[in-house]
């Protein structure tokens, strides 16, 4: 089906696809056109995921990738992008947090957040990136997206969880800074940041009194769905975003003001 945002013919790569946002960025992809690629650790899962869209009529492929095993990541994008003909979008993921206060976080903290969230989210951009760039010599008209999943953490300090905002801190400017350097090549490197968004994995805490009390601090009384997410993300995956390269764009409902 032709849609605003067709991508039709585009390979998508999203990392972290097996819940949450993750989940959600790779259906949305799915439904417009484009052929995607699931990563993440759970394999079995990305199997479901995969019929669940052949079934929807899209089309899909799996691939196991841990972003903490920087050894490895290199050679499992190079594979995935022989196997489909070159990644054209990369939507980098993947991320974990934890709670407390930063007189607490422990050196493990600090690596299970940031080996995550920074170096992993680093060395998959570039990867994905070290192709774009070959192709880009030949192919100078090759569409080439790259949308780093940062948060409102990354812009707003929040309390209880500081090493995540340090960490998606961090990938905001690593999004300028890849901007900055390959935009050259025509790839296009922008972050999102989301606000609080209900999932799966968080949604049983909006219901809890310590969740109620959150939503009443924000600005509309209300957390977002993953759905609120969708058109920013086709939108910047888009022919449409070819002149869109180093944005942080906040999608949280105020929040952040």
């Amino acid at each position: 089906m032709t849609t605003p945002f067709d991508l039709s013919g585009k390979t998508a790569l999203v990392t972290g696809a097996s819940s949450g946002l993750g989940t959600r960025f790779a259906k949305v992809l799915a439904e417009n056109g484009a052929h995607v690629v699931l990563a993440s650790r759970r394999e079995e899962r990305l199997k479901e995921l995969r019929a669940e869209f052949e079934a929807d009529g899209g089309t899909a492929s799996v691939i196991k990738l841990d972003v903490t095993e920087t050894s490895s990541i290199a050679a499992v994008i190079n594979e995935v992008d022989a196997q489909t003909g070159g990644i054209d979008i990369l939507v980098n993921n993947s991320g974990v947090s934890t709670t407390s206060r930063l007189v607490d976080v422990t050196e493990e903290d600090y690596d299970f957040i940031f080996d995550t969230n920074t170096k992993g989210a680093f060395f998959v951009a570039q990867a994905v990136a070290l192709n774009m760039i070959k192709r880009a010599k030949d192919q100078p008209e090759r569409h080439a997206r790259i949308i780093n999943i940062a948060s409102m953490a990354g812009l707003k300090v929040l309390s209880q969880i500081g090493a995540y905002c340090m960490s998606k801190a961090a990938v905001v400017q690593m999004t300028k800074a890849q901007a900055l350097e390959w935009g050259r090549y025509g790839i296009n490197v922008n972050a999102i940041c989301p606000g609080y968004i209900r999932t799966e994995i968080n949604e049983h805490h909006w219901e809890t009194e310590a969740g109620q009390r959150l939503i009443n601090m924000l600005p509309r009384k209300r957390v977002g769905e993953p759905k609120d997410l969708d058109g920013l993300l086709l939108m910047l995956s888009s022919d449409q975003a070819h002149f869109i390269n180093g944005a942080v764009i906040a999608a949280d409902d105020g929040f952040g003001i």
